[in-house]
């Protein structure tokens, strides 16, 4: 009986350390980092190069390899809420436009879900009107505040407030 007493707390130890192995072995889709598009980097979508045009960009790293990089984030948000995205997604980043230049962004990369997004302001994307995307919700507002538009969440952005037309679906209450 005693041996059983003393086996237990070993056989949880060992079960312990056989689960922290395993986790440590699994690849991670989360733990994927932003990659710096090069000059010459096409939209995934539309081959437009993202250097040559204003606004935000976004990419998308796939647990399979390598990013896929959208020159508007009309475009990152009309793949992810696809009907026909089944790839798993690793990651998913967008510019931080409180710290990018809207002009000439580059760098500032930010996880997409956890942005602030700013809907309908006059600011243009490559495709058009599009999303500002922003670490804080204070720098989301002040945007908003100069250049018009609402504050959004991820997860509040639907499919029918994207356009892949060159202009956003705006209804009444996304407008300042």
């Amino acid at each position: 009986m005693k041996f059983t007493t003393l086996a237990a707390p070993a056989a949880r130890r060992a079960l312990f350390v056989s689960v922290l192995l395993l986790a440590a072995c699994t690849p991670n889709p989360t733990k994927v980092a932003a990659q710096e598009p090069g000059a010459d980097t096409a939209c995934a979508l539309d081959g437009m190069v993202l250097r040559d045009f204003p606004g935000p960009k976004a990419q998308i790293q796939f647990a399979e390899g390598k990013p896929d990089f959208y020159c508007d984030l009309m475009e990152l948000f009309a793949v992810v809420l696809g009907a026909e995205q089944k790839r798993v997604v690793a990651g998913m980043y967008v510019q931080d436009m409180s710290k990018a230049d809207w002009d000439h962004p580059s760098g500032n990369w930010i996880e997409a879900r956890s942005a602030f997004y700013v809907t309908g302001s006059r600011k243009q994307g490559s495709m058009g009107p599009t999303f500002g995307a922003f670490a804080t919700l204070q720098g989301a507002q002040d945007f908003a505040a100069a250049q018009g538009g609402k504050v959004l969440r991820f997860e509040q952005i639907s499919r029918d407030m994207v356009s892949m037309g060159g202009s956003a679906a705006h209804d009444n209450a996304m407008s300042h």
